[in-house]
Order: C-alpha cells, then structure tokens, then sequence
C-alpha cells in the first residue's frame, strides 16, 4: 500500500518543512510515501472568491488521485480518531490490499464540496482550527504513531 499526501501550498517555515521531511522519512520505513504539493490559487485580491478558489483547488486535487485509492480528506467538521484508531485504519487497508491511500490537505480556505464528496473519509485531526501547513506535520506524525502502533513499537507510549 502507498501513502500520498495531496496538499494545497507549499510548507513556508523552515519548521514545518524539517519536521514534515523528518516524519516522511519515518513514515517511509514501513509505507510507500509521498507529498504531492499543488500551487494556492489566487483569484481576487482585497476580496477573493472563495468559492471559486475551493472548486479550482479541488478540481487539481481530485485530477491528481490515485486510481483504485482510497481517498481521506482532511476537515475540521470529520470524523474524529484516537491514534489507535488510525492504527487500526491503516492496518484494515493493509491486510484488505488497498493499493493506495491519498490524503488531501486543503488550502487555507478548505476544500470544495466535490472534494468532500468524493472522499471514502472526512477526517478531522483536532476539533481546533489548524493551519493547512500545521495539518500536514500533524498528519505525517500521526501515520508514523499509528504504524509504530500496527508494529507495536514503542513510540506510542513512551
């Protein structure tokens, strides 16, 4: 099974980018793993159109998934999991053959409704608001914690 992050903007801290690039590396110790960056749109200026920034967005995001991938969208209003949870996600899909999992990570105005309805899953990582650059660090280090979890590794509960 492969992991892609499909991801609207580029990571713009030096922070952000090491701890997403060191939580890839992790990743890639268990899973194919890649992420697929796509430019923000800029339509507007003092007063953009969201809507149409969403839909342009989203229909790059969407051209880009895998074939046969099971498809999760990241959104503050998804379902919400425990690490051993995604844990176990993830391990579902490996034992059933998935071929793919793409996760898409919105800009910072989301993702449109045709994204959001083309998803397997909408999954939110906090009840609190993240940034979509903070989103992808989160994610990264939470695929790596729930595949330490499927190994029983320690990096759970240390």
């Amino acid at each position: 099974m492969k992991i892609r992050l499909l991801c609207v903007g580029r990571l713009s801290e030096a922070y952000l980018r090491a701890g997403a690039d060191e939580f890839l590396q992790r990743v890639r110790r268990y899973l194919p793993a890649d992420v697929v960056e796509f430019k923000e749109e800029k339509i507007g200026g003092r007063h953009p159109d969201i809507a149409r920034i969403r839909e342009r967005e989203g229909e790059r995001l969407l051209a880009k998934v895998s074939d046969g991938a099971c498809l999760i969208v990241l959104d503050e209003r998804g379902r919400g999991m425990t690490s051993p949870q995604l844990a176990g996600f993830l391990e579902e899909h490996m034992v059933h053959a998935t071929s793919a999992l793409d996760f898409i990570i919105g800009g910072p105005y989301g993702v449109s409704d045709a994204v959001r309805q083309r998803a397997s899953m909408v999954l939110s990582l906090s009840k609190m608001t993240l940034t979509h650059q903070m989103a992808r660090l989160f994610l990264l280090e939470q695929l790596y914690r729930a595949m330490t979890i499927v190994r029983n590794e320690p990096y759970h509960n240390r």
